[in-house]
């Protein structure tokens, strides 16, 4: 795109599109993968689930932010941030009660909905990858829909495991491990906000 911003508006058009399709997306995904989760007893199926309401929450600043300032862009990715890093450290506190006071996941089920998550955020991945080289809150969105992909078969793969072996460590574990991406992830974007801010430094 030029200097002239010719076709801004175009892009900014496209971006709004976009961004309303990944916040359906999420929200109906946040709302099944809890429920299940739950049902379930799977400790990596709520985790995923609070990070698609987390992802749902970064598509509608990232839909805010957009044709904004970058001051405006930084502020909505900083909120999404600090989002993430919260949900993460919550599920966090969910293992440790459920390694506490035990739980029975089911394997079938956590395979089932945790396949369903996956197709969901390779569609998501795919809507945002030719946007995730413009402003920081669509970057922030792209650092989301990648950490899903990958939260996603490490949900599957604990299912798996449950079943083959019958205990329910692996849930616990990759539940663990997501909340450590999810915090992780929260923490990038906010220093992604930071350095969107900081003037340019001269040679």
């Amino acid at each position: 795109m030029s200097d002239c911003g010719c076709g801004a508006e175009q892009a900014e058009g496209l971006e709004r599109k976009v961004l309303i399709v990944l916040l359906s997306i999420n929200a109906f995904m946040f709302v099944t993968e809890l429920t299940l989760g739950w049902f379930a007893q799977s400790t990596g199926l709520i985790a995923d689930s609070l990070d698609m309401l987390a992802d749902a929450s970064v598509y509608g600043l990232s839909l805010y932010a957009v044709g904004k300032g970058i001051v405006k862009q930084a502020g909505a990715a900083r909120v999404s941030g600090y989002l993430q890093i919260i949900l993460g450290l919550g599920v966090l506190l969910e293992a440790l009660r459920r390694l506490l006071f035990g739980s029975e996941p089911q394997s079938t089920l956590i395979v089932a909905v945790g396949a369903a998550a996956l197709i969901a955020n390779v569609l998501c991945l795919v809507l945002i990858s030719k946007h995730r080289e413009g402003g920081v809150h669509m970057r922030a969105s792209w650092i989301f829909s990648t950490n899903d992909v990958i939260a996603n078969l490490g949900v599957i793969v604990s299912g798996v495991l449950v079943g083959v072996i019958g205990s329910r460590y692996p849930d616990l574990v990759v539940g663990t491990v997501i909340s450590v991406i999810v915090i992780r992830g929260g923490l990038k974007i906010l220093q992604e906000a930071k350095e969107s801010l900081d003037p340019p430094r001269c040679a």
